[in-house]
């Protein structure tokens, strides 16, 4: 039984990834056509401009399909996010290991999206790669009694991480703009003040030395529904279901409005906002890596040096 259960859930995968993946690859393999023996673009140092919110940014033209500044497909996809992965690794070791020597850098990376956009992915498959002492993840849920006493951001403050840290918002401080605007959980002028003072906190968190990597994964309604649908078939997804996925669902207009203003109003020089299409959930990975990346050789961590004496441990060590 337990045999014929996993082969059923196998299918599913295989069927969900199948139905996201086939107009990308085809696109893919156009492009790789013209290209010659130069096989196919891979993510650089312009990818990062290609994804950043910008004055005149229109979320509504951006293809939740697309492979901004990739012209491969999964496999070509997984082989770059595989070859990523160890000097993911290293300088993340080199971040912490600064930080003993009273470097303050820091990183957070804030994920925003859509139920079923795969932040959870996101957090397996790229940050999961990395030594997890290194890592302080933070999965906000709806605010408690006692955190409602306080500010929206007292709480979203005490989850900064430390230096030498890669900080991690699975949905974070901006929902206190998106889901309180289109639920109105609170009046538009006091949305409209937190906006400002998100800007502000984040310019502070930002100058002690932290730097923000925002990411909102742009998933398409259609491949939404292939994704609650697959949740529903498989009972090893239904944990991950929850009913009311299908109210935000219906107010699917009105969260994207929501995100073009958040995007408009709070994508800074020291905060930016990435748009990273995430119907492709390879793409998807491949992409936040990538902005890691730039974002900690952007660091430039250094070990640090000894603070004893290294030939005289030497010969201590040789005398025991």
């Amino acid at each position: 039984m337990a045999k014929k259960a996993d082969k059923k859930a196998d299918k599913g995968e295989k069927r969900g990834d199948k139905k996201a993946d086939k107009k990308a690859d085809k696109k893919a393999r156009k492009a790789r056509r013209g290209g010659g023996k130069s096989g196919p673009r891979l993510l650089d140092g312009d990818t990062a401009d290609l994804l950043r919110v910008k004055r005149g940014f229109d979320l509504d033209a951006v293809d939740p399909g697309s492979t901004p500044g990739f012209s491969g497909d999964k496999t070509d996809g997984q082989a770059q996010l595989d070859a990523g992965t160890a000097e993911l690794a290293e300088l993340q070791e080199r971040l912490f290991a600064a930080s003993t020597g009273g470097a303050a850098d820091s990183v957070l990376l804030v994920l925003q999206g859509m139920d079923t956009a795969g932040k959870g992915g996101i957090v397996r498959h790229v940050v999961g790669a990395v030594d997890p002492q290194g890592v302080a993840l933070t999965a906000f849920k709806a605010p408690t009694a006692a955190e409602l006493r306080h500010s929206f951001l007292w709480r979203v403050r005490r989850e900064l991480p430390a230096a030498g840290l890669i900080g991690v918002f699975d949905r974070s401080h901006y929902e206190d703009v998106l889901v309180h605007r289109v639920r109105k959980l609170s009046p538009l002028e006091v949305i409209g003040q937190r906006y400002d003072q998100i800007n502000t906190f984040e310019q502070k968190v930002a100058a002690a030395g932290t730097r923000i990597v925002k990411v909102m994964l742009h998933i398409s309604a259609d491949e939404q529904e292939t994704r609650l649908a697959e949740r529903l078939e498989r009972p090893d997804k239904y944990w991950k279901y929850r009913p009311r996925d299908l109210d935000d669902r219906a107010l699917w207009p009105a969260f994207q409005r929501a995100y073009q203003i958040a995007l408009d109003r709070t994508s800074t020089e020291l905060a930016p906002w990435y748009v990273v299409p995430a119907d492709r959930k390879w793409y998807a990975r491949l992409a936040v890596q990538h902005l890691l990346l730039e974002t900690l050789r952007g660091i430039d961590p250094q070990w640090p040096a000894a603070d004893f004496d290294v030939e005289q441990e030497q010969k201590r060590l040789a005398g025991l």
